[in-house]
């Protein structure tokens, strides 16, 4: 691909660079509010002398530059923790990658009582707190108040990490978004800065959208809707429960059943009861759980994949971020005349071997036009 691509090894606390490596990696990508995995392989033999420190697991971080003048000026697409790695008398070391946003499934939350506060410049920002404050990775929190406040209690006897207490907060309806981004620290370009951010959205969302991929386009766009109502996909009958048990009456508390009557009106009860986190003893927050689950479910999993060249417009990390609302304007057999609408990206993948770019996004029903 016409980008030129560039593995860094950086201090994973200090964010500074240490050296660029001989890297090839697969499977990288990006999901909101959550963390993803991929492997690497570094060249050993042209790798510069001190490329075991660049890599250290637990210690440092691989970063992608990218640059592709006038459309990519160094910029920073990936970072992932080093979690692995394997090597002998073969000429390459193996390398687990885990995005940044798993080092918050290493930390506990403590104690907390957190009444009528805002769910971002408080809670979410005193949940990272504890990953961040001591001995964390250096995160730059960034948590401006949504004006939604929450009631949030938390024991540290709950064993509860901050990585699983961030997604709860933000899997409750109308809860918080939050992910971890990159850039560089400094003119210089020599230390990356890693910034938890949080706001009630994630990424922009403008009419007509900035990104619009096209099956006719720079790009050569494909793509595959998948409509997804198996076990836990799809459900019109929805109950929040909890592994704790109610302070007054001891019995497991639960939500009162979120339903949605006009489906149930055309089709069987399909019920979905589920925990979306332990100890929870308030039915209000079970409730609020719930209602956001039966969002999600009511139509079953609908996800819209594209792919398309990496190196085209609309390109990623300059059109378009984890977040946006992106726009598309496909054709395929299964939509002769068209499916053509604009939907929030929840994820991407990226190829570097094949130089394409997969970007997700979900699909409401209604939104589907053929």
């Amino acid at each position: 691909m016409p980008a030129e691509v560039r593995w860094l090894g950086v201090r994973l606390v200090e964010g500074t660079v240490i050296e660029e490596l001989p890297i090839r990696a697969s499977g990288l990508s990006a999901r909101l509010g959550a963390y993803a995995t991929c492997s690497a392989t570094l060249d050993i033999p042209a790798a510069p002398a001190g490329w075991a420190e660049a890599c250290e697991p637990r210690q440092t971080m691989l970063v992608l530059e990218l640059h592709d003048p006038p459309h990519f000026d160094r910029t920073l697409v990936w970072a992932g923790r080093v979690v692995t790695r394997e090597g002998g008398s073969g000429a390459t070391a193996a390398l687990g990658l885990a995005t940044l946003e798993s080092y918050l499934d290493w930390r506990y939350v403590t104690d907390h009582a957190w009444t009528g506060q805002d769910e971002a410049s408080v809670i979410a920002a005193g949940l990272v707190g504890d990953a961040n404050d001591v001995e964390g990775i250096g995160l730059v929190v960034d948590a401006p108040a949504t004006g939604q406040a929450r009631d949030r209690h938390y024991l540290a006897t709950d064993d509860k990490t901050v990585y699983s207490a961030l997604q709860e907060l933000m899997a409750v309806q109308g809860g918080p978004e939050w992910t971890v981004e990159i850039g560089w620290a400094d003119a210089d370009r020599s230390a990356v800065a890693k910034t938890f951010k949080v706001r009630d959205q994630i990424g922009t969302e403008i009419d007509p959208p900035a990104a619009v991929f096209q099956t006719l386009g720079e790009a050569s766009s494909t793509y595959t809707l998948t409509e997804d109502h198996s076990t836990g996909k799809a459900a019109n009958h929805v109950v929040a429960t909890s592994t704790g048990s109610g302070e007054e009456t001891g019995v497991r508390p639960e939500s009162v059943p979120a339903r949605d009557e006009a489906r149930l009106a055309l089709e069987p009860r399909y019920e979905l009861r589920f925990v979306p986190s332990t100890s929870i003893e308030t039915q209000s927050v079970l409730d609020d759980h719930a209602t956001a689950k039966l969002a999600l479910v009511a139509g079953g999993a609908r996800v819209l994949r594209l792919e398309a060249r990496f190196d085209a417009y609309p390109r990623l990390g300059v059109d378009w971020f984890l977040g946006d609302t992106i726009g598309y304007e496909l054709f395929g057999h299964r939509h002769p005349d068209g499916l053509v609408g604009a939907d929030r990206c929840v994820g991407w993948d990226l190829d570097l071997e094949r130089g394409i770019v997969s970007p997700y996004l979900l699909v409401p029903g209604e939104d589907v036009a053929s």
